[in-house]
């Protein structure tokens, strides 16, 4: 999920005032983070590593659990029920994504209570600091758009420069889907899914085990940074996506890493897909 759609073809996008004004606000914002941090180099010196006792392969325990559920139940659904109306077909995929992410989530909370110092709190799941998390999540997400209209501006040029002028981004598939049928079920179930469970689940997968496993192994935040972030784009169908999902997932990291909160980075998350849902709607 992903903000492709907002600006999915410049030609037929008209840039409103309330654009440039959050484009502008990002830019300063950033800029700010920028000279206060010499240029990202002290960002993340006093950043603490989470004490745990993970091995190496945990964080893969519920990142196949979720590809598994998910996979063997529409497996099931399709050969059971193979002329399902398309919309029908929809509304059983995404309630397999949502029952899968959410045995997901049941995992990897019962993982970091057994392996992380200071058990949920240790992982960075504590509802105490969620106030401020939520107001944080929104800087920071102000602070990385306009880096992510720059990526996305790069890749349509790049695309357009080796495939041809006819080279366009292709829409999330849940949008999509959102776009093409009306049914009241399938939106609702599409909107709890993308807005509330998967980045939920995939923070607490890629940023909460991923990113804390790579930094107790290697030391370095900025790298463990960079290969959950490439990790977390790579999982995403859309090769086109890959560079912008990078760019935030990084934003994504870094919250986590300068916090210690978990529920940054799920708000940050959540945030942005709620951002390209409500996009898509209005439209």
């Amino acid at each position: 999920m992903n903000v492709f759609e907002i600006i999915r073809q410049f030609g037929s996008y008209m840039i409103t005032e309330s654009d440039f004004i959050i484009f502008l606000a990002g830019i300063v914002l950033f800029g700010i983070w920028l000279i206060k941090t010499s240029l990202g180099r002290a960002a993340l010196v006093d950043s603490a590593p989470r004490r745990n006792n993970m091995p190496p392969y945990m964080p893969f325990i519920p990142l196949f659990i979720w590809f598994g559920v998910f996979s063997l139940a529409t497996s099931i659904t399709k050969q059971l029920w193979p002329k399902l109306p398309e919309w029908q077909s929809a509304f059983f995929d995404n309630f397999f994504l949502c029952i899968s992410g959410l045995i997901g989530m049941a995992v990897t909370i019962f993982l970091a209570r057994t392996h992380f110092a200071g058990r949920l709190k240790g992982f960075g799941l504590n509802i105490k600091t969620a106030h401020k998390d939520l107001f944080a999540a929104i800087v920071n997400l102000l602070s990385v758009w306009p880096l992510l209209i720059a990526t996305i501006t790069l890749t349509i040029f790049l695309g357009k420069f080796f495939w041809g002028q006819n080279f366009q981004l292709q829409q999330h598939k849940e949008l999509e889907l959102i776009t093409a049928h009306p049914q009241l079920p399938l939106r609702v179930l599409i909107i709890i899914t993308t807005i509330a469970v998967v980045p939920v689940f995939e923070e607490m997968l890629f940023r909460g085990l991923f990113q804390t496993m790579i930094r107790s192994i290697f030391a370095e935040p900025w790298f463990a940074i960079a290969i959950s972030s490439g990790l977390f784009a790579l999982i995403h169908s859309n090769a086109d996506h890959w560079p912008a999902l990078f760019v935030l997932s990084v934003c994504m990291g870094y919250a986590y890493e300068k916090s210690g909160s978990l529920l940054r980075s799920i708000f940050i998350h959540c945030l942005f897909n709620a951002s390209s849902v409500i996009a898509v709607l209005s439209q």
